[in-house]
């Protein structure tokens, strides 16, 4: 069993321009693995501006620094069709929480990271100090696919009795 860290809250708040799968639209979920965790979002029929707004909890351990989103369109009869996937480094957002920061004002950005031909983000991610928690804002731009974007939120959920940072 490897050390437990604590927890990771992804807050996956919404696609943006998401590629059509069926007729003119998709019925889109989220799938965001990290090691053997493999975690979805409900459905949303039709929409390919879907607003999930819904927190996948997954368990960090030393060694998973990566977690790789997938978004899928749902079909009935059919096997779901993949609409593109992404990348996320947390590295960045873990050395962030292992400063131990405190009493910082709310909205003191700690760290910008830049997109890159290496990462798959959109535009810059920011990782904020916001009431007492470290937070990171993430728009990630889908691979493998025509177009799609997906905005996310991490936060960290410290355990008792977890190693912590």
């Amino acid at each position: 069993m490897e050390d437990l860290l604590g927890l990771l809250r992804i807050h996956i708040k919404r696609g943006v321009n998401l590629a059509v799968r069926d007729v003119s639209t998709s019925d889109p979920y989220v799938v965001v693995k990290m090691g053997k965790q493999r975690l979805k979002t409900r459905v949303i029929k039709k929409d390919v501006n879907p607003e999930w707004n819904e927190d996948l909890t997954l368990s960090v351990t030393d060694h998973l620094h990566s977690i790789v989103l997938t978004v899928y369109d749902h079909d009935t009869f059919t096997k779901d069709d993949k609409m593109g996937d992404a990348e996320l480094d947390i590295s960045p957002y873990i050395e962030a929480l292992k400063m131990n920061l405190e009493d910082l004002p709310t909205g003191t950005i700690i760290t910008r990271i830049q997109p890159s031909r290496q990462n798959c983000l959109a535009e810059e991610s920011c990782i904020t100090f916001n009431d007492g928690k470290v937070v990171q804002d993430v728009v990630l731009r889908l691979r493998h696919v025509e177009c799609g974007e997906v905005e996310i939120q991490l936060e960290w959920i410290d355990l008792p009795g977890a190693k912590g940072m």
